[in-house]
C-alpha cells in the first residue's frame, strides 16, 4: 500500500479520536476545501481548523465512525487523486449507532519533501430535483 492509499485510514482514525492535530496533519497549509456544509469554501488550514474544532467540540461524549467505499486513486510522482463514498456514523458513548450520512469525496494530494498532503478536498451529495433536499444515503 502506498502512502496515498493510507489516507482514508488515517482520516478515519483522527476523526474517531477527535484528534484535531492528527486530522489537520493530512492537509497542506494552503488547502482549499469545498465542504458540503454551511460555508462555500474553507481557504487554508487555519480556516479548516476552526471548522474541525467546532465539529469535534459539538460531539460531546459521542464519536464519529468513518467508512470509505468505492475508493479509487490515480497517482503520479507528485500529484494524486482519491475519490470515494464516505460514510459518517454518529456513535453514542455506549457504542450505539445513532445515525449516518454519506457524501461523495474527492481529494487532490500533492507530494512535498516531507510526504503527501491534501491540497484540495471536495465533498458533495446529490439534490432531489423535486424537493431540493440533499440526498445523504446512496
Amino acid at each position: 500500500m502506498n502512502e496515498v492509499e493510507t489516507f482514508p485510514q488515517r482520516y478515519a482514525a483522527a476523526v474517531r479520536a477527535k484528534d484535531v492535530g492528527g486530522l489537520l496533519s493530512l492537509y497542506d497549509d494552503g488547502v482549499r476545501l469545498f465542504d458540503l456544509w454551511v460555508v462555500w469554501s474553507h481557504e487554508g488550514a487555519s480556516a479548516w481548523r476552526t471548522s474541525v474544532e467546532e465539529w469535534f467540540g459539538s460531539l460531546g461524549e459521542q464519536s464519529v465512525g468513518v467508512d470509505f467505499a468505492d475508493v479509487q486513486t490515480t497517482l503520479t510522482d507528485t500529484l494524486a487523486t482519491l475519490h470515494a463514498i464516505i460514510t459518517y456514523r454518529e456513535v453514542s458513548s455506549t457504542g450505539e449507532e445513532l445515525g449516518s450520512m454519506q457524501n461523495r469525496l474527492t481529494w487532490v494530494l500533492q507530494k512535498f519533501d516531507d510526504g503527501w498532503r491534501i491540497v484540495h478536498e471536495h465533498t458533495s451529495a446529490p439534490v432531489d430535483f423535486e424537493t431540493s433536499k440533499v440526498i445523504l444515503q446512496r
